[in-house]
């Protein structure tokens, strides 16, 4: 399971020398991502709790731990990579009374959706299906993905309830449906590599993932919501479209890139129908550039400022 490597794949995209290679090349990011951490700050009530949870930390490449401290009287950091998140405190929080207010939980926060996904796949004879044709093969899969629970909302003892004053999601939601996906195709591939990319013309796939992204973002928007003390604040941060490029500095170029959808047009619903939209900011970052044959990558940004209705 991707979720497995995070650790690994976190040390290689994710940390100081990250950052500089964001400044120099997609430095609005940083800045946007550290306006609303700011804004956030600010705006939030004097009568509400003074701890923060940051859920998604990994390494905190666009975490100001420092600023979060000064606001805090405990910082909770939440994500599966522990050692990402230890590496992030030693490089930022230089004095023991930072580190004092730091508290860090290893946790999945999905509710372990990609365990469950596994599950279900490892029911299914592929090597059988695939005999049976494409269709036999994407209709199990969307079974697959149909069948597989959610729990909603996750339950994450060590983050306990009602009790943080800002609650983050930084840059996490839409890894907690795409690492379980990705991991699906990647058994279909395993035993018929001659599909790759088939999924998209098979259209109970198509609903059924689509279904199962909207569980996975509902549940992942309540368990902000539990975590929230009366009249606190949510900064969820997400990525909701990504974009290939050809050619380095024609990233907004229509004719050189190419769009890829993330979220479904329903999380822009739910959040609105959940919370009051404070602040809605939108920016577009680079992550890697166009090397060769390789395709650059970009994605689209929403910085929500949210409050409990």
């Amino acid at each position: 399971m991707r979720i497995e490597n995070l650790s690994y794949s976190n040390a290689q995209t994710q940390g100081p020398e990250r950052r500089e290679w964001l400044r120099t090349h997609a430095a609005q990011h940083l800045e946007q991502c550290e306006a609303m951490y700011q804004l956030a700050l600010h705006r939030r009530s004097a009568s509400t709790s003074a701890s923060i949870a940051v859920l998604g930390a990994g390494g905190c490449t666009e975490v100001p731990l420092v600023s979060l401290c000064r606001g805090a009287d405990e910082l909770v950091l939440a994500d599966l990579d522990l050692a990402g998140m230890r590496r992030a405190c030693d490089e930022q929080l230089k004095s023991p009374g930072q580190r004092r207010r730091m508290r860090l939980v290893e946790c999945d926060l999905s509710g372990q959706v990609s365990g469950q996904l596994l599950r279900h796949t490892r029911r299914r004879r592929w090597d059988e299906l695939f005999k049976q044709g494409s269709s036999a093969v994407f209709d199990a899969a969307a079974q697959c993905l149909e069948e597989c629970p959610v729990l909603d909302p996750p339950v994450i003892d060590d983050l306990g309830s009602a009790q943080y004053g800002l609650v983050v999601s930084s840059l996490v939601m839409s890894q907690l449906f795409s690492y379980p996906i990705l991991d699906l195709l990647d058994a279909i591939q395993a035993v018929a590599p001659d599909l790759l990319g088939e999924q998209e013309r098979h259209r109970r796939y198509q609903e059924a993932a689509q279904a199962f992204r909207l569980r996975v973002i509902n549940a992942h928007l309540h368990l902000l919501r539990s975590l929230l003390d009366q009249d606190g604040l949510i900064l969820l941060l997400s990525d909701v479209r990504g974009f290939a490029f050809n050619v380095y500095g024609t990233d907004h170029d229509a004719s050189h890139r190419r769009d890829i959808p993330l979220v479904p047009r329903g999380f822009f619903d739910l959040v609105q129908e959940q919370f009051t939209v404070l602040e809605e900011r939108h920016w577009e970052w680079i992550t890697d550039l166009p090397e060769n044959e390789r395709l650059g990558r970009g994605y689209e940004v929403v910085g929500y400022l949210l409050r409990q209705c």
